[in-house]
């Protein structure tokens, strides 16, 4: 019989950290279930990072409590926590061989010699760098050092793994094969593991559950599709990807959407976000990628779809993709990104955008 796991394997209830006047974190309840990787995403500040090394021990909270298998930790000590840490430096130790630097955690924990081999060449095996055990950090690559400090946290057999920035140190390809390599490795071992970052593709390519925050609060939490889907203020939706935002003001419900009046009258559907009532205030919330271009003078009225009209003034080209920035007859500039499937549009080209209603987001202002 398959054992369930615990929903609340990591469990903060009323966390609060204050740094002399500074609240850095806000009486925060968050769960994070057994076995998942969840994400801390946000800007500079906003909290994660000392979320984060409360969870260590390397920070007392102000205020709250945190839990790890039901147990509280607030007064446990560091090292008793069994707890895997990864940071963005790497913190490997320079004059120590690769071999020492893994086997690290694990010489005070009254193990034979034996067994301490037997688990290191295993941990450096589960990270694709069998053999290099005698080699010092500073004659391998940053990926490689990297793909060690995974090792060396590894190797204890942690009950949570935490891993701050740690990606943020390497280049763009080295950080698109980081990313699969842990992602891989978590799901094989199957550790909980907490993934601070603020690269919104780390966290929504990787993610069981993505926790977006600012300014020490939860701003929202759920799976990648959600928050990324059904973002449920400005910050999440901005913070998360390339959105337009349009005033309005809601006009009526038709159908499964409702009608709003744009600045200059023009009548728009989209999904509401929580109540909304005729005559509120709202944003229209539109991923860019969501719009489809086409010539001016090739566009046929499709009944239901929301179309504007302008002339693009702005456009960076991306290899598969084509960033555009359009002027609206009405002077609001949207953003667009399409796939390249022939020529890219020029600036000055008059093309109409058009997006399906279920693609905008109605938020209350």
């Amino acid at each position: 019989m398959k054992q369930e796991k615990d929903p609340e394997f990591v469990k903060f209830t009323g966390i609060e950290k204050r740094f002399g006047k500074v609240l850095a974190v806000k009486r925060m309840d968050l769960e994070i279930p057994e076995g998942s990787l969840v994400t801390l995403l946000g800007p500079s500040g906003c909290g994660k990072t000392t979320l984060l090394r409360m969870l260590a021990g390397l920070e007392s909270p102000t205020r709250g409590d945190i839990y790890i298998k039901g147990r509280r930790m607030n007064d446990t000590p560091i090292h008793k926590r069994n707890l895997g840490m990864i940071f963005q430096n790497y913190a490997l130790f320079p004059h120590k061989t690769i071999f020492d630097n893994v086997a690290f955690g694990l010489k005070y924990r009254n193990i034979s010699k034996s067994v301490i081999k037997d688990k290191v060449e295993k941990a450096l095996e589960t990270v694709r760098l069998p053999g290099v055990g005698e080699r010092m950090p500073s004659q391998l690559s940053g990926g490689q050092q990297q793909r060690i400090a995974l090792a060396r946290a590894i190797v204890i057999e942690p009950d949570v793994l935490l891993m701050d920035e740690p990606l943020s140190a390497l280049d763009e390809n080295l950080r698109e094969d980081m990313r699969r390599e842990i992602d891989n490795l978590q799901q094989a071992l199957g550790v909980t593991t907490i993934f601070v970052t603020h690269d919104q593709r780390e966290a929504l390519s990787m993610s069981d559950k993505v926790v977006v925050m600012k300014d020490g609060f939860i701003q929202q939490e759920g799976t990648p599709e959600e928050v990324y889907n059904n973002s449920i203020n400005h910050f999440v939706a901005d913070f998360l990807g390339h959105s337009n935002f349009i005033n309005s003001v809601v006009k009526e419900k038709t159908g499964d959407f409702l009608s709003v009046t744009l600045e200059d009258d023009h009548t728009f559907f989209a999904v509401p976000a929580g109540v909304l009532n005729t005559g509120d205030k709202a944003e229209i919330v539109i991923r860019a990628q969501k719009f489809k271009l086409g010539y001016r003078t090739d566009h046929v009225p499709e009944e239901g779809m929301n179309v504007f009209f302008g002339k693009i003034v702005d456009r960076s080209y991306m290899g598969g993709e084509v960033s555009y920035f359009i002027e609206l007859d009405n002077k609001l500039v949207l953003h667009a990104i399409n796939f390249v499937k022939r020529s890219p549009y020029r600036r000055g080209d008059e093309v109409f955008m058009k997006v399906a209603p279920e693609h905008c987001r109605l938020l209350k202002l």
